[in-house]
């Protein structure tokens, strides 16, 4: 039995999932071929051409024979082609940017990884008062419960604050000057 395509484009619209496989056998190397040259890249012309083939028991039932059925299905995959485009020129425009914000917040999360090792390192240096002190503040405890926590007053909370600021301050200058 010899069908031509078009009878079987119009059977798989019908249902007819022996019409459509044997229709796909027929015109898949084309429908690559044609994808590859719309692409210009082999995996994307697979990718292309896999999506034709997933959505065209759906396209076909708007085949009406009026044209062969290779050339409605180049008009598919041409539509389908340039819905690609605009989608990844949509995802580039939308993500455009992001790949500089990225690297900066990675590069600014391991410069402050870097300033709280080094901050932590320092700190076994000073003295217990000084640290613990140092330690409170740093997560966050007001000055006042701080002077609670500690049995001492605010202002002498504030003195060690700034006492700590200081040493680390030298401590740092050294290690620069080294």
């Amino acid at each position: 039995m010899n069908v031509n395509d078009e009878d079987l484009a119009l059977a798989a619209a019908g249902g007819d999932g022996a019409a459509f496989q044997l229709l796909l056998s027929r015109v898949y190397d084309r429908l690559f071929a044609l994808c590859f040259r719309l692409t210009g890249s082999r995996a994307e012309a697979e990718d292309l051409t896999q999506d034709i083939c997933l959505a065209l028991p759906g396209k076909l039932s708007g085949y009406r024979a009026q044209a062969k059925v290779t050339t409605w299905l180049y008009r598919v995959a041409v539509n389908a082609a340039t819905d690609r485009r605009r989608r990844q020129a949509s995802y580039a425009r939308a993500t455009d940017g992001w790949a500089d914000w990225e690297v900066d917040r990675v590069k600014s999360a391991e410069q402050g990884a870097e300033a709280m090792a080094w901050l932590y390192g320092a700190m076994a240096g000073l003295s217990p008062s000084l640290r613990d002190t140092l330690a409170l503040v740093l997560d966050d405890v007001t000055h006042a419960d701080a002077a609670e926590i500690l049995g001492v007053t605010e202002g002498t909370i504030s003195w060690r604050v700034a006492e700590a600021k200081k040493k680390l301050r030298e401590m740092r200058e050294q290690e620069e000057d080294q």
